[in-house]
C-alpha cells in the first residue's frame, strides 16, 4: 500500500545543508576491471590493456566510470537506509587508475517534506590527492513512501 500524500515524513528528515560524512572505496585492483568488464559489458581496452592506456596518454588502467558511480548507492544505504535513488546524474572529471582508490562525500542541497519527501543530494568522489573525480547529482525519495506492502 503507497502512504498518503500529506503523510509525515521520519523525525529525523534531513535538512539542507548536512553533511553526509566520507567514506572510501577501492582501491580497484586491474582484477576488478577485469571482473567488472565481464559483468557489464564494458571491454573497453583502455580499462584493460595497459598499451591502449599509455597510448591514451594515461599513467596506468582508467577505473570504468560506472563501477565508481556504483559506489554511491552503498554510501548513501550507509548514511541512511530508508531512502533510495531515484535519479542519479554525474560527470566525470578526472580518471582514477588501477591500485588507486576514491573517498566519497554529501551533502544536501535541498531538502522538502511536501508533496512528497525528496532530498537533492550533491555526491562526490576523489580520488589520490584529494582530486575531484566525480562530480553528482542524486534525487533520493523515502522508501517507505513507494514500496507496496
Amino acid at each position: 500500500m503507497i502512504p498518503a500524500e500529506g503523510e509525515p515524513v521520519p523525525p529525523n528528515w534531513p535538512q539542507t545543508g548536512d553533511e553526509i560524512g566520507a567514506q572510501d572505496f577501492g582501491p580497484f585492483e586491474p582484477e576488478a576491471l577485469v571482473r567488472y568488464a565481464a559483468v557489464s559489458g564494458d571491454d573497453n581496452p583502455l580499462h584493460l590493456d595497459p598499451e591502449a592506456a599509455k597510448a591514451a596518454g594515461l599513467a596506468g588502467l582508467p577505473v570504468h566510470g560506472m563501477l565508481m558511480l556504483s559506489c554511491f548507492e552503498p554510501f548513501l544505504m550507509g548514511w541512511r537506509r530508508d531512502l533510495f535513488i531515484a535519479r542519479l546524474s554525474a560527470k566525470f572529471l578526472r580518471p582514477v587508475l588501477a591500485g588507486e582508490g576514491i573517498r566519497l562525500f554529501g551533502r544536501v542541497l535541498r531538502s522538502q517534506k511536501v508533496p512528497i519527501p525528496e532530498l537533492i543530494l550533491r555526491l562526490t568522489a576523489r580520488g589520490p590527492n584529494n582530486d575531484l573525480a566525480i562530480l553528482a547529482e542524486a534525487a533520493v525519495l523515502h522508501k517507505a513512501r513507494h514500496q507496496s506492502s
